[in-house]
């Protein structure tokens, strides 16, 4: 089903409101896997809001109009469109019925005859009963085409949107199902490169990528009328992805991380030192805390973090990590040898199962010859120590230290996932 959405207002216009509507509308639609192609905004006049019509009823199927449907002259709405489809306005009993009871409540206002003009529908519409005001909604179909009527404030909108008009919505469409993939070590233009067979020739389900910094997800989306109907289509789309070797002829397999908008590379990475029941600590240097203040995001961190260490300058890593400052100067603070180090003596210092250790060059001026970006991560388990080099090239000093980060918390995971590395 293709939607049009028509904010009728000159207040939008002149820019004396936002337009907050059109995005909660937007948002519940596509939740129904009704499609929104057109967003209008006309103002408080008739042959205006009609040559809105005309054009929307030639290339929509639902159109939904916003506003004016109070008491006053210039609320027109639903006496423009009853003209446009030639209907005649009609009272509804229980509109009609909540102006007696607001008006018999509230003696000191005066009810006057433009007041009757809320509680009129046009006739054929089935009534959209406001519970926040007084103007009735409506949802009519005419030569094919759905329209619907709703009030132009939020607080009377988005109740009535949410009480009547979804629930006739989802009697007869389908909604829309999504899964987001997340992956990491891949950026979006390699991603959509190896996919792009399956970008090009996409239907239903659908695919979006969205970059972000450090990692790229995948959105997957599909119609369908109950979830398991959608899991299946959505189950045969991300095999066929997952199965997909990157330009290094690794599958795409290897790189996916977790799945959901709210998951996060140390999300994983905590959970699992949860459920493994495994300690860590941390040595950083060029990430200045930024990896230990993300683990400790968590509610019950305590349970795998009990501490780590900040060590920036050369003297603070021989002086806290105990490591010979000769041998730091001998092979320099940015390279495998001082990360594998500060990741054995953080394991040993604190008694912990794992360590991991960040050092290297934020930027944006070179360190001991090596260029901004260039980063060693050294892990330390009870059986062994090893050390990873990754540089992270044309990124601001702060996108270099959270993707480092990010490196780290993945090194982590595979290590936590490959048993034979933990006692």
């Amino acid at each position: 089903m293709k939607a049009e959405i028509i904010a009728v207002g000159t207040e939008i216009l002149t820019g004396q409101i936002v337009n907050t509507n059109a995005q909660f509308l937007s948002e519940k639609f596509a939740e129904l896997g009704i499609d929104v192609y057109f967003q209008t905004t006309v103002g408080d006049n008739e042959m205006r809001l009609l040559s809105i019509l005309q054009i929307a009823r030639s290339r929509s199927d639902l159109v939904v109009l916003c506003g004016g449907l109070g008491p006053t002259e210039d609320d027109l709405t639903k006496q423009t469109l009853a003209k446009f489809l030639n209907r005649d306005l009609v009272f509804d009993t229980k509109a009609n019925q909540r102006l007696d009871d607001f008006f018999a409540s509230r003696p000191q206002y005066a009810r006057t005859p433009n007041n009757e003009r809320q509680a009129q529908i046009i006739a054929g519409s089935y009534p959209l009963q406001n519970t926040t005001g007084l103007a009735v909604g409506g949802m009519l179909k005419a030569d094919g085409v759905t329209y619907v009527v709703l009030p132009g404030p939020p607080s009377e909108l988005k109740p009535m949107v949410l009480k009547s008009l979804v629930p006739l919505l989802l009697q007869s469409n389908q909604r829309l199902y999504s899964r987001v993939l997340r992956f990491f070590g891949i950026g979006e233009s390699q991603l959509v490169t190896i996919l792009s067979d399956l970008i090009t020739g996409q239907t239903d389900p659908t695919i979006a990528p969205y970059a972000k910094t450090g990692e790229v997800t995948l959105r997957l989306s599909t119609k369908a009328q109950t979830q398991v109907q959608a899991d299946a289509k959505l189950d045969q789309l991300e095999e066929q992805i997952l199965t997909v070797q990157t330009l290094e002829k690794n599958r795409l397999r290897d790189l996916l991380y977790g799945y959901g908008d709210d998951n996060s590379l140390p999300k994983v990475v905590f959970q699992l030192l949860k459920k493994k029941s495994q300690t860590l600590t941390a040595a950083e240097s060029l990430t200045a805390g930024l990896f230990q203040a993300n683990l400790a995001d968590f509610p019950g961190s305590s349970q795998v973090f009990n501490g780590g260490y900040v060590t920036y300058s050369i003297k603070e890593k021989a002086r806290m990590l105990q490591i010979p400052l000769e041998d730091l100067q001998e092979h320099g603070v940015v390279s495998s040898f001082t990360a594998e180090k500060m990741a054995e003596q953080a394991r040993i210092l604190t008694e912990s199962d794992l360590a991991v250790s960040l050092t290297g060059v934020a930027g944006p001026d070179e360190l001991e010859n090596q260029p901004a970006g260039t980063v060693f991560i050294g892990l330390a388990t009870r059986k062994n120590v090893k050390s990873i080099k990754v540089v992270i090239g044309g990124r601001s000093r702060s996108d270099v230290r959270k993707i480092a980060v990010l490196h780290a918390f993945n090194l982590i995971r595979q290590t936590l996932l490959s048993e034979e590395n933990l006692v």
